[in-house]
């Protein structure tokens, strides 16, 4: 009698914890997705093209044979990434280190959030108020490793407003000395900007399947702040002073495609950019975002395109003037006319027209960095579905689209060119693209 008991009490938990499912195979359900267009972006739908030059290739590089390959759906920025976008990630980066330098010192002063000047910006303890139990648990199991800043509290920049002088002194220490200032002008250290950010190899775990997940998650360390100073180191005997001066941090060139940035760094801010909006999600309670990240060759070349079959150009004709005689992209024109587009150097991200894509300066500008490396002979050994070739200490990559000191061939949806992964420049950007979660969509949907 007794063991007839147990066994319906346990028939009765089974049933009662099922009961929704009613016994059928319905699956783990979980928030409903509904598809976010990033902001600035724009969806490119997926499909295949012939990618490479179908014209002859005047330079007999003859490194871009024509072959067919499909793409999946992803979203891409309408425009290159500009100096004021860039500038987001430099003053985070800042703030972060600020922080992070503030709590370190109230802490080796023996100063909490209850004192005031540098101790409002300690560590937080696991017996403030406002923390989770999750919060609390991990100060008390791990110490160190899980402290937390206090972001409650804005940061004073003015000098004459630092609250005590154990907060001028960091920030003292993020200036230049005053022996490498001039004009009365102390400058940030920008050497101190360093953004740290960890990331799986999933090529690697992917083809050693008994590798320990510790070996293939990787760490890097990346000075941020971009190379004002190869507006003089890119053309000798040359006056462009005030580019060097001014390009990156007077708002008149906000607008303007941030230069002098490495591949690594144009990672890195996939990276930040990444964290952010995810920082963000989980406030919300919303599901995760893809990773942001810089785009394949193939993808490059299929946006670029703008669905037109052939086209040499963005938009489409083998001419790089349009009906009205008028100069359709930033380059160089009539053998070093540089003005004759109307601009002598750079112009704003979103000037002239975009291609059917939406997507503005595919040719000319700011040349950009893809992930892919560059091989003379990728295509003949990369997939068909997807096609990159990424390999990990091969410094050369792939830059697309020509810039403003190009000629007209570097501007062709086919041209490709490469610089070495750690090379700043000031005629090369980056624009950042997003993989597309939902409902598959291609061109031919897209079309119909």
């Amino acid at each position: 009698m007794r063991k007839i008991v147990i066994i319906s009490l346990i028939l009765v938990f089974v049933t009662s914890c099922g009961s929704k499912e009613k016994g059928e195979l319905v699956g783990v359900k979980g928030k409903k997705w509904h598809p976010e267009k990033p902001y600035g972006m724009t969806l490119i739908p997926g499909g295949a093209f012939v990618m490479g030059k179908s014209d002859d290739d005047l330079t007999g590089i003859e490194d871009a044979p024509t072959k067919t390959v499909s793409v999946r759906s992803f979203y891409m920025d309408e425009t290159e990434i500009t100096n004021s976008e860039y500038r987001q990630f430099v003053f985070w980066v800042r703030d972060s280190i600020l922080r992070v330098n503030l709590a370190e010192m109230a802490d080796l002063e023996g100063k909490t959030t209850d004192d005031e000047g540098i101790g409002e910006y300690a560590y937080l303890s696991s017996e403030e108020e406002d923390l989770t139990p999750y919060q609390k648990y991990m100060l008390d199991t791990y110490g160190d490793e899980q402290r937390i800043i206090n972001k409650d509290i804005d940061l004073i920049f003015e000098t004459d407003e630092y609250p005590d002088e154990l907060y001028s002194e960091v920030m003292d220490n993020m200036y230049l000395p005053f022996e490498e200032s001039y004009n009365g002008r102390r400058t940030w250290d920008v050497s101190q900007f360093e953004f740290e950010y960890s990331y799986m190899d999933i090529q690697k775990a992917a083809r050693n399947k008994n590798i320990s997940r510790s070996d293939v998650i990787k760490t890097e360390v990346v000075k941020v702040y971009p190379d004002t100073t190869v507006w003089i180191r890119d053309f000798e005997y040359s006056y462009n002073e005030p580019m060097h001066n001014d390009y990156f941090w007077h708002q008149a060139y906000g607008n303007y495609p941030v230069v002098g940035i490495s591949w690594e760094q144009a990672k890195a801010f996939c990276q930040w950019r990444t964290l952010i909006k995810n920082i963000y999600k989980k406030e919300k309670g919303q599901q995760l975002v893809n990773s942001f990240r810089l785009p394949t060759e193939a993808e490059w070349e299929y946006a670029a395109r703008g669905g037109l079959e052939g086209g040499t150009f963005p938009w489409g004709g083998p001419y790089a003037k349009n009906d009205r005689g008028c100069f359709m992209a930033n380059f160089k024109p009539l053998r070093g006319n540089y003005a004759a587009d109307q601009a002598l150097y750079t112009v704003e991200a979103d000037a002239y027209e975009p291609n059917d894509y939406n997507l503005y300066n595919m040719a000319g500008n700011v040349a950009e960095w893809t992930m892919s490396s560059y091989h003379s002979t990728s295509y003949d050994f990369s997939s068909s579905i997807n096609p990159t070739v990424n390999d990990e200490g091969y410094g050369r990559k792939v830059v697309r689209g020509g810039s403003w000191k190009d000629v007209s061939y570097y501007l062709q949806v086919s041209s490709r060119d490469y610089e070495i992964n750690k090379a700043q420049r000031s005629y090369i950007g980056f624009r950042t693209v997003q993989d597309y979660m939902g409902t598959d969509i291609t061109i031919n949907q897209a079309t119909n």
